[in-house]
């Protein structure tokens, strides 16, 4: 049996008048696992394994992803304390800016995010304010084929000064 929604959601590239500006976040489509440390302001480390999906959506015009911590296949994970997520992001190409229109959510622990998200040289940098009206910074580096890190930083002064509270090493769950 088909799924209406997901037949609607789902789409299996690019879309070809996008397709070279949409390989910036193209390039993650496919399945990953990730080590995940998390550091609390007084320097506890949460630690943890997660996965990460990335698909084609809305025509092509768009990456959605869904990050789980912990893992589907993780089991109990008594390291990450009470740090644990399942949310989604929606990256939408917009030509009229030359950037992207980062919207994360994640209905678990109750975080959302609006970012913009731009190429700095080789690193994918994603900006923003958070609810607390905190500068937020998440940021891809370390990009190859099959591997990335990704960090949650977060400002307390306008971005004068960052403060790492996450890191995922990710690699490809079926090597390209």
């Amino acid at each position: 049996m088909t799924d209406p929604f997901a037949e609607a959601l789902h789409s299996d590239g690019p879309d070809p008048d996008l397709a070279e500006k949409l390989k910036l976040y193209g390039r993650f489509v496919g399945a990953w696992t990730f080590d995940a440390t998390r550091t609390l302001e007084d320097g506890t480390k949460l630690t943890g394994r997660g996965e990460v999906h990335f698909g084609w959506v809305l025509e092509g015009k768009a990456v959605q992803d869904v990050w789980i911590l912990p893992a589907r296949d993780a089991g109990p994970s008594p390291s990450l304390g009470p740090w644990t997520f399942y949310g989604t992001t929606l990256r939408v190409y917009d030509p009229g800016i030359d950037a992207w229109h980062i919207f994360w959510s994640d209905p678990r622990s109750r975080y959302f995010s609006r970012q913009l998200g731009r190429a700095e040289g080789d690193v994918i940098v994603q900006q923003g304010v958070d609810d607390t009206g905190s500068s937020v910074r998440w940021s891809f580096s370390r990009i190859t084929e099959n591997s990335f890190r990704w960090l949650g930083e977060r400002s307390h002064d306008g971005g004068a000064t960052w403060r790492i509270e996450v890191e995922f090493l990710a690699r490809r769950a079926t090597p390209a």
